[in-house]
């Protein structure tokens, strides 16, 4: 059994086998990775390139990664004497690290156990970056650290001084990092100290800048020390991926099951063969991969309707909270009435808002479906940096004030979920539908309103930016959803934005789909008295005009009707010093007649 290094005084703990990914557990425990034919073909060929620049555009799940951590892994346990050096990983998520330090993990026990050397546990510690601006972060990062001196090191974001690292570094899924540019220009610039740089990916449309980077190298303007080697699924298939899937879970291999696997994997994208030559076949589509065409989005847009904006600074909250809300009716009634003014009383409304608080645009729309079942978005609210408080203040006063409104739907994750639910409190918790934003949530409605665009049942506010977010939805295996790329606003420059807009137009189709009863909005009469005429009712004698609520709801009229609506005008011993006169006038006239007397 190999020895333990014991850990150094910055790790913040040793990773438990059960803190790993499955993915890494399923591993079993008699796995050799020093065996033969443990590597299919193609992980072989990856690993015995000796370039200092290598991209891998690659189908999906084909064990590119699995093979090249083992590789380096190698390289990490090796002295500097047979080549040993550090080794960075850097996926584009933080699971993506922990499944690479895991197989790490694993092959290092065996490979340690062999060298009979020491080696540590998968320890987490905190990875010093600062960036060009002398600005200092803490990144959280995994580590193994060999007899040898070198460590393998994932980190589970992308750093800033990038450059500054020196060694192997292995970007994974690089065309799907949020600055995937950056990240190659960064990269290449480490190569002055030496080293090696695998940059693996699937890709991400032919303008992404990966797929650019292997035309570039394939033209040779990077030199001959420099190499692409594309893995599709059919080449893994080829070199004996399903007879590995079939010895993972166990089960038997067969003619007749790998073609039926083969084509249910194929099958499973269905209309999507862009998608599917991209995922397997490594073929990038045209564009970015978005999965809305340009043509649906631009003829869903007929006519420019308003897309108002509330975009404050960071001091706007140290205002007193009268003067906030004070501000905010102000644009209320500048900018929110005169789009209320637009719907239609005659069509069922709804409304969505996809929440944010601090650096995306918090966004509020309101539909109304026609006679012919087409979503007409009349209006939409953007809001950067406003309150919660006023956010409230802004869809409660809209809400209040829709026409037939039949529900709505709002972004309950996150710090979106305290809105959300207040919202529900105050029209409904039926009314208002509070949605946790998942890739599940996504794979279910994403694809609906795709399909609404495809068969033209959406009307949208002409607007640049709404067309932007509504491109920023690609399919991210398999699922339509807002990827994490964020994207300069339209307006200004200086603002971001995260596919805001096209997360609240699927909440507003969900809500479309789930409707409750309708409410309607009734706005008060103006009236100045309690007693005015009745409709059709000409009483030129009497000075109220109105609708009467009182006398109406009495239906009292005539002589009897005027006479109330004086006496209701009076104080209370006006009202009986007026009774007392009245019945000694009565009383009068009936002696005068010879009728009835005793009225004194």
């Amino acid at each position: 059994m190999a020895a333990v290094i014991k850990p150094l005084a910055s790790t913040l703990r040793v990773l438990e086998w059960e803190d790993l990914p499955a993915s890494v557990r399923s591993i079993s425990d008699n796995f050799n990775p020093l065996a033969d034919g443990i590597l299919m073909l193609h992980q072989r060929q990856v690993a015995a390139l000796k370039a200092s620049i290598i991209a891998i555009p690659k189908g999906r799940r084909t064990g590119i990664t699995f093979g090249t951590m083992l590789n380096k892994t190698l390289v990490a346990a090796a002295r500097k004497s047979a080549g040993g050096d550090n080794v960075y990983y850097i996926g584009d998520t933080k699971e993506k690290g922990l499944e690479a330090i895991g197989y790490c993990a694993k092959f290092a026990r065996v490979i340690a156990r062999a060298q009979g050397e020491g080696v540590t546990g998968v320890e987490e510690f905190l990875f010093e970056d600062q960036d060009e601006g002398g600005k200092t972060k803490h990144i959280t990062a995994y580590r193994i650290r060999f007899a040898s001196g070198f460590q393998v090191c994932a980190l589970s974001s992308r750093p800033a001084n990038i450059r500054g690292l020196q060694g192997h570094v292995v970007i994974d899924e690089a065309a799907f990092h949020p600055d995937v540019q950056g990240v190659l220009d960064a990269a290449t610039a480490l190569l002055i100290w030496g080293g090696q740089i695998t940059i693996i990916s699937s890709h991400n449309g032919k303008n992404n800048p990966f797929a650019q980077l292997c035309r570039d190298i394939e033209a040779g303007r990077y030199g001959a020390d420099a190499a692409v080697v594309t893995v599709t699924f059919d080449d893994a298939v080829t070199n004996g991926l399903y007879e590995r899937v079939c010895f993972m879970k166990g089960t038997s291999a067969t003619a007749e099951g790998k073609k039926e696997w083969y084509s249910k994997i194929r099958n499973a994208y269905g209309v999507r063969k862009a998608a599917m030559r991209e995922e397997l076949d490594a073929i990038p589509r045209d564009g970015s991969g978005v999965s809305l065409p340009g043509v649906w989005i631009e003829n869903a847009m007929a006519e420019e309707r308003p897309v108002v904006r509330l975009a404050l600074d960071d001091d706007f909250v140290r205002k007193s909270e009268a003067e906030r809300r004070s501000f905010v009716e102000d644009w209320i009634r500048r900018q929110v009435e005169p789009a209320l003014a637009l719907l239609d009383p005659k069509l069922q409304s709804v409304f969505a808002q996809d929440f944010a608080r601090h650096r995306d645009f918090s966004v509020f729309g309101v539909g109304q479906i026609e006679a012919n079942l087409r979503r007409r978005v009349v209006f939409i609210v953007e809001m950067h940096k406003v309150p919660t408080r006023q956010q409230e203040q802004v869809i409660w006063y809209i809400i209040e004030h829709m026409p037939r409104r039949c529900g709505g739907a709002m972004d309950a994750t996150g710090s979106g979920e305290t809105l959300a639910e207040y919202t529900a409190d105050k029209f409904g918790h039926d009314h208002v539908h509070q949605i946790k934003l998942n890739r599940a949530w996504y794979g279910a409605w994403m694809s609906k309103l795709i399909q609404g665009f495809e068969d033209g049942m959406i009307d949208l506010p002409r607007d640049a930016n709404v067309a932007a977010d509504l491109r920023a939805i690609e399919d991210v295996e398999g699922i339509p959803m807002v990827v994490k790329l964020r994207r300069k606003d339209l307006k200004d420059p200086e603002l971001t934005r995260h596919g805001d807009s096209a997360v609240m137009l699927a909440l507003l189709w969900f809500a479309s789909m789930n409707l409750a009863a309708p409410i309607d909005y009734t706005p008060v009469p103006r009236q100045t008295s309690r007693w005015d005429a009745l409709p059709g009712e000409h009483d030129d004698d009497t000075p109220w005009a109105g609708d009467g609520a009182w006398r109406e709801a009495l239906q009292i009229s005539g002589l009897l009707g005027r006479f109330l609506g004086w006496v209701a005008t009076l104080t209370p011993i006006a009202r009986l010093r007026a009774f007392i006169n009245t019945c000694k006038r009565l009383a009068g006239a009936s002696l005068h007649r010879g009728t009835v007397a005793g009225l004194g």
